[in-house]
């Protein structure tokens, strides 16, 4: 009986309505264990909360409750359901729910807001606007938007450095973080402003050096990334595991209150594991709760409706035949299967790479004609990319051989433009996202480009272009804000320096901070001066209503953009702007 009296002392038993709105009455944080009459309470959480509630010693901020879901109104939508649930209620307000007996995941989100709560109590922040979640019945699918605060995931906001962008570690950073078990779920570059960089950093911004800090935080592009901790196996804890009254426990010796129950491992969180890896030098992270939402809310406001999204690029291949007779009417199918052609060249393959790409084909007594076909004239490469691409090109385009698509696939592609005299399929596909990225990288090797945003446009401006920078699939290398001096207006405008309007150009610069960038793409410096448009916003209106300067440009000097003519220009600009720029020159391997 000891035993059952310890765990009414540690949860409150709450089996009424009344006594439920009583419950909400509570001052700080109540964490609620939403129970079946049938099963009853989870009791394999319970060590987790008695060791919580003895090691934080916030009786005032901190209380437990178990909820029967059969006698109490609210909590209509749990009842019949054998997945534990778990509520937090701030104030009397449910602001969070999280389903199943995830230890290390309720254990974080308990701390975190009893840290919020220390700290509101004491004058150190203001308490956040939290939501009230909504109770509907799990098992129901509306259709709708779930609100956010009914996220279970736990997100961490992680930010590298400029330091760390400029000396192209990103990639090997996040490759650390793949590794070991973590989601990117969204990433972006961008340029931080001083705001965004003291709300971030907040917690050291009575450091002696803090204002230098901002400055060097706002001085490149950084790389901003929400990340999960995946979906790493693990036992799960659950009613049927082992009894935590009578096996032992293990106590994260960092951390004691933390319990880790039998059977589970205890998992780093991000900033452990950068640690450990000795590269948290360069990449900050965000783990409480509030200000990872409020993060996300700031750099990735469609983060709710993106992040089911897995945006795949391929590399799709018409071969000769198809690309002379029924170009117009493959494209179209592309664009109606939801694929957006982020680029598109004509290309006479050479006999290696055309074996390279056929050699599926090597032991048929064809192959040799195959190669004289694929070598024969041009073929159209396309970079596509859509949600689940990899998989929908190849159900679209279907299997290899023409026989097997007419009997088993008649609505593929290969079966609807097989051609004469070749019993293949007349488009190829990446066949994994590890050869699409290398076949992207051969056949549209990058080039980079120098852009700059002129003074006078809004910062609503420079986003918006921003946004059409990238959607034109360009990636932004390298950045920074500027008020030029006429020296470094020099450095980009030096081709006409000795025309008679090249100081009124010096002048207009001078207005105000630019924005100067290094973007990266294959065929970026035309392809950037056709996405500018003319020169002239009122001719740009007429030739290329789409184009930058025709939306944003007043004026031949206020014309909103600028970008390099040739590719000399464009690296004897960015040399001279970005001192430290080292071009990508990937390895031009075909090899499958």
């Amino acid at each position: 009986m000891a035993g059952k009296k310890r765990e009414v002392q540690l949860q409150a038993v709450v089996n009424t309505q009344s006594l439920w709105d009583e419950m909400l009455q509570n001052k700080g944080l109540t964490v609620i264990d939403v129970y079946q009459a049938w099963c009853g309470p989870c009791k394999a959480m319970q060590t987790l909360f008695r060791k919580l509630k003895n090691e934080l010693n916030e009786d005032e901020l901190l209380h437990f409750a178990v909820a029967e879901a059969d006698n109490i109104v609210t909590l209509q939508p749990f009842r019949d359901k054998c997945e534990p649930v778990f509520l937090f209620s701030v104030n009397g307000k449910i602001i969070a729910k999280i389903h199943g007996a995830n230890a290390p995941l309720v254990n974080q989100k308990i701390i975190n807001l009893v840290e919020e709560e220390k700290k509101i109590a004491a004058g150190e922040m203001i308490r956040p606007q939290y939501h009230e979640i909504l109770f509907v019945d799990p098992d129901e699918d509306d259709g709708g938007e779930a609100p956010s605060e009914s996220v279970d995931e736990l997100y961490y906001i992680a930010i590298i450095k400029p330091d760390a962008v400029t000396g192209r570690k990103s990639q090997e950073i996040k490759q650390k973080i793949i590794n070991a078990g973590f989601v990117i779920e969204m990433e972006d570059k961008r340029l931080l402003t001083e705001q965004q960089v003291r709300d971030f950093y907040h917690r050291i911004a009575d450091q002696p050096d803090f204002e230098e800090f901002v400055l060097f935080m706002t001085s490149g592009l950084s790389h901003i990334l929400v990340v999960s901790q995946g979906n790493e196996e693990q036992p799960t804890l659950g009613e049927t595991g082992p009894n935590p009254e009578t096996e032992d426990e293990e106590i994260n010796e960092d951390n004691p209150a933390v319990v880790i129950p039998p059977g589970m491992k205890k998992r780093d969180s991000l900033q452990e594991y950068l640690e450990r890896q000795h590269i948290s030098q360069f990449c900050d992270v965000e783990e409480t709760v509030t200000n990872v939402n409020h993060f996300i809310d700031v750099f990735f406001p469609d983060f709710k409706n993106m992040k089911n999204l897995k945006l795949e690029k391929i590399l799709a291949l018409l071969r000769p035949a198809l690309f002379q007779e029924k170009k117009e009417d493959v494209l179209k199918i592309i664009e109606d299967e939801g694929f957006k052609i982020l680029m598109q060249r004509q290309i006479v393959l050479s006999k290696e790479e055309a074996q390279t790409l056929c050699q599926e084909y090597e032991n048929e007594d064809y192959f040799g004609k195959l190669i004289e076909k694929m070598t024969s004239g041009p073929s159209l490469a396309l970079v596509l990319v859509r949600d689940h691409g990899l998989q929908h090109w190849k159900e679209l385009i279907g299997p290899s051989s023409v026989q097997k698509a007419k009997e088993s696939f008649p609505d593929s592609l290969c079966a609807r433009f097989a051609m004469e005299g070749l019993p293949i399929n007349q488009l190829y596909g990446s066949d994994s996202l590890e050869a699409a990225e290398r076949e992207i990288q051969y056949f549209f090797p990058p080039q980079s480009t120098l852009a700059l945003l002129k003074p006078h446009l809004t910062q609503e401006q420079r986003e918006e272009i921003l946004k059409l920078i990238r959607e034109a699939g360009f990636e932004i290398t390298q950045m920074k804000e500027v008020l030029l001096n006429e020296e470094e207006a020099e450095n980009i405008y030096s081709k006409i320096k000795g025309k008679d309007f090249y100081q009124d150009v010096v002048e207009m610069l001078t207005e105000g901070p630019s924005l100067v960038m290094v973007l990266t793409r294959w065929n970026a410096v035309s392809d950037w001066r056709r996405l500018m448009g003319p020169v002239e916003p009122e001719e740009a209106k007429i030739l290329s209503p789409d184009s930058i300067r025709a939306r944003f440009g007043r004026s031949v000097l206020k014309n909103a953009v600028h970008g390099s003519s040739n590719t000399y220009e464009a690296m004897e600009s960015i040399n001279r702007i970005f001192a430290d720029f080292v071009p990508e020159t990937p390895e031009r391997n075909l090899k499958l």
